[in-house]
C-alpha cells in the first residue's frame, strides 16, 4: 500500500477541510470507491494525532524545565518573590 505525494496532500486537505464543497464531494466519492484510501485517511489522521501528542509532551517538558530553573536557582529569587506576592492573600 503505497501512497503518492499528491494523495497525501489530498488526504491532508480532506482532514483539514476543503475550501470547495465540490472537491470534498469528489474526494468522498473516491473514498467510497477505494477502501484502501479509507485506510490511508485513517492512518494519516492517527499519525497527525501522535505528532500532536508528542508536541504537547515536548512543550510540557520544556515548561517544566523552565519552571525548575525559575523556582530553584538562587539567581531567580527576586522573580520567585514577585510571583508569590501575586498569589498571597492580602
Amino acid at each position: 500500500m503505497t501512497t503518492s505525494w499528491n494523495e497525501t496532500e489530498q488526504i491532508e486537505t480532506y482532514l483539514n477541510g476543503f475550501n470547495d464543497n465540490g472537491e470534498a464531494l469528489i474526494f468522498e466519492a473516491k473514498t467510497l470507491l477505494d477502501p484502501s484510501l479509507q485506510d490511508k485517511i485513517y492512518w494519516q489522521q492517527k499519525t497527525y494525532e501522535l505528532i500532536q501528542r508528542y508536541g504537547r509532551k515536548q512543550l510540557k517538558q520544556e515548561i517544566e524545565a523552565i519552571h525548575q530553573q525559575l523556582f530553584t536557582k538562587p539567581e531567580h529569587s527576586g522573580f520567585r518573590q514577585k510571583i508569590r506576592l501575586l498569589f498571597t492573600n492580602r
